[in-house]
């Protein structure tokens, strides 16, 4: 099976209603419907950008605020991918845990308006201190029209142990959603996803944000590159990039994703990691 994907570098700035926002998301469905996009990835804390909207006082809004967007964000994001017949990772949104925490929660919108939702796994201190987020509780796979897939969060993709379990689950390609502030946390999230698709023979496609939201605290910098990544083998592009965009320019970057060919390798690659894991040795995670 093959299909195209694509991910945007969204360009985070400050607005001043709900609608300017959709109007921006609209715009990135819309040009990847364009190019034939049958799955599509927004990066992670995509909506903080309705935290720069002014409140009552004429200030941004609250980051626990964002749980009130949730209805619109979800009715949005749902109407665009049965519109344009496409798979749609909404970044992630901020949800309310209903223990006096927030999740962050990467969702996934099927044509049919069916909505999928995989809480963030692992946390960063900013989250845990600063913005009082719990932690998900478990790893969920996702069927689609095109296979299987599984949505990891940024961090999460630094920890190959929930990667092999996404993989140990059936899941061929791995949707990262991602946000870094510096060219630190950025290659921390790069090199390891080219790391897990060299451990798991998986695809992954990876996004973050770009831009400022100069009203929005922790949102001010942001240091992002989308990049369609693959095993780095014969038959993939050197490197394992099928596609990366220019770092932090708004922008889409799209590529076709074979999923023949991760089966090939996992049968008869230069090398075969999946086959070859020694589960006498660590578990498996299956």
């Amino acid at each position: 099976m093959k299909y195209r994907t694509a991910a945007v570098q969204y360009e985070l700035a400050d607005i001043g209603s709900f609608e300017q926002f959709a109007e921006q998301v609209t715009h990135y469905v819309t040009n990847a419907s364009e190019y034939g996009v049958q799955f599509l990835l927004f990066p992670e804390f995509l909506t903080t950008q309705l935290l720069s909207i002014p409140g009552e006082n004429g200030k941004p809004l609250a980051f626990d605020q964002l749980p009130a967007f949730t209805e619109a964000y979800i009715a949005l994001f749902r109407k665009l991918a049965a519109e344009y017949n496409m798979y749609i990772v909404g970044g992630t949104h901020v949800l309310e845990a209903g223990d006096g925490t927030l999740r962050n929660a990467a969702h996934l919108f099927h044509p049919d308006g069916k909505v999928d939702v995989q809480h963030k796994l692992h946390l960063t201190p900013v989250e845990v201190k600063d913005w009082r987020m719990s932690p998900g509780e478990g790893l969920n796979v996702f069927d689609t029209a095109y296979g299987r897939i599984a949505m990891l969060t940024c961090y999460d993709i630094e920890f190959p142990e929930i990667v092999r379990m996404a993989r140990a689950k059936g899941a061929d390609v791995i949707f990262c959603p991602s946000c870094t502030d510096d060219r630190h946390g950025f290659y921390r999230v790069r090199y390891c996803c080219h790391a897990r698709t060299v451990e798991n023979q998986i695809y992954i496609v990876t996004t973050g944000t770009v831009g400022s939201l100069r009203r929005v605290d922790f949102m001010r910098a942001n240091f992002g590159q989308a990049a369609i990544l693959s095993p780095n083998d014969i038959p993939f592009p050197p490197a394992g990039i099928i596609g990366e965009g220019v770092i932090n320019h708004d922008m889409l970057v799209v590529g076709d994703l074979d999923l023949s060919l991760l089966e090939e390798v996992r049968a008869a690659g230069s090398v075969t990691t999946w086959r070859d894991r020694r589960t006498d040795l660590y578990s498996d995670w299956s």
